[in-house]
């Protein structure tokens, strides 16, 4: 059914980068959740009401839940696809993020409302009566959840988005929950023991754990992911493409929401070529950069002086002493400073993230290896960073 949707009200359907083709995926998914959602809410809620399931009217208001969150899902994708304007000049993309933490407390005050009334059904119990269009109404639950589940998990992975996907995994707790619930339905009348209250029960703890797992998805993008080593790579291999760019360090990503992203690198350029064509071969490494990957790049330029012999023996010694201390340690922007009559070797390092060191210990035991290995030679340490990844 999206397939034909998205033919009839997306002219270039298969174009998933595009901004307009996004908004209308995720208004086409919403929609068609809300309509599902309130149509299983609806019939659980009668039927469950009619034989007495404590568990299946539980059920019914976790559809309802879900149908809120696909309302606020369109919404989002909705105010995601507004132009970039003055208050927000990065655009409006992080709203279909802060649409699924919206989402996500949704279903987290579902899970508890769920597990309260269900614990309270526990020390009275009510009567369930054994139906069977209840338990084929939960069949059919099911196979509407998986259908939920693989359109969300399908068009939210083409989009790349964070909301749908969280969706699509909560489709599948859900046809965990409706089993639960079939199951309990289905043994209430032959047992003393209320498994229909604890059929609830699981049903809340279920909505509960999804809502958690939603919350994290929603809350790291907001906060700021970083980026995968893979697209750094391929973006660093993007800029090496580009004839004088020798080298590409502090790849940073910026995301400000699908289609908005930034990503800012330096790029390390031979000293000696001229400065307009250096500035040519950036201008097009940027422009490829934020083609090939849909975002704005900025590049700064690291001049390298690379016949200066007296400077690569020194890097050799520099980065053989970073390794000992930690194979993971990275040395860039090495150059010799030789103003004011001194000379200097400046550089800057950039630690793995598991490394237990302190800057400041780093910094003392680098300083004092090289004085060891070149003590007429003063070293100057400008930054001690992480990698953004």
């Amino acid at each position: 059914m999206v397939g034909i949707l998205a033919a009839i009200f997306i002219g270039n359907p298969r174009d998933y980068a595009d901004t307009d083709v996004r908004r209308r995926y995720g208004m086409i998914c919403g929609i068609l959740g809300v309509v599902l959602n309130v149509m299983l809410c609806t019939a659980k809620f009668i039927l469950g009401s009619s034989v007495g399931s404590v568990a299946m009217t539980a059920d019914a208001f976790n559809n309802l839940s879900d149908a809120a969150g696909s309302v606020i899902q369109t919404v989002g994708f909705k105010m995601a696809s507004k132009k970039p304007d003055r208050e927000h000049p990065f655009g409006h993309g992080r709203m279909e993020y802060l649409a699924g933490l919206v989402i996500a407390f949704l279903i987290l005050y579902m899970g508890v409302e769920l597990v309260r009334r269900s614990f309270a059904a526990l020390s009275e119990p009510p009567r369930v009566e054994f139906s069977v269009p209840s338990l084929l109404m939960m069949g059919a639950a099911v196979l509407v959840k998986l259908y939920i589940y693989l359109y969300n998990h399908s068009v939210g992975r083409k989009i790349g988005s964070v909301a749908m996907e969280a969706t699509a995994r909560d489709s599948l707790g859900d046809m965990a929950v409706s089993t639960v619930v079939a199951a309990g339905m289905a043994c209430a009348p032959f047992t003393s023991v209320p498994v229909d209250a604890i059929g609830g029960m699981l049903v809340g703890l279920f909505v509960l754990r999804n809502g958690i797992s939603s919350l994290k998805e929603t809350v790291s993008p907001l906060l700021g992911m970083a980026a995968t080593q893979e697209f750094v790579d391929r973006i660093s291999e993007v800029a090496l493409s580009h004839g004088p760019i020798i080298g590409v360090h502090d790849v940073t990503v910026h995301d400000y929401g699908p289609g908005r992203m930034m990503v800012s690198l330096h790029a390390e350029v031979p000293g000696d070529v001229d400065i307009f064509e250096l500035h040519d071969a950036l201008d097009d490494a940027e422009e490829d950069i934020s083609r090939t990957f849909g975002c704005h790049a900025v590049i700064h330029m690291d001049p390298v002086d690379l016949h200066d012999g007296r400077l690569s023996e020194l890097k050799s010694i520099l980065v053989s002493k970073a390794e000992e201390m930690d194979p993971g340690l990275k040395v860039h922007d090495v150059r010799i400073s030789r103003r004011g009559g001194r000379e200097r070797l400046v550089f800057e390092l950039m630690k793995p993230p598991e490394m237990k060191a302190s800057d400041g210990e780093i910094r003392e035991r680098i300083l004092s290896s090289m004085a060891s290995a070149v003590p007429d030679l003063e070293c100057v340490i400008r930054e001690i960073d992480g990698p953004y990844l």
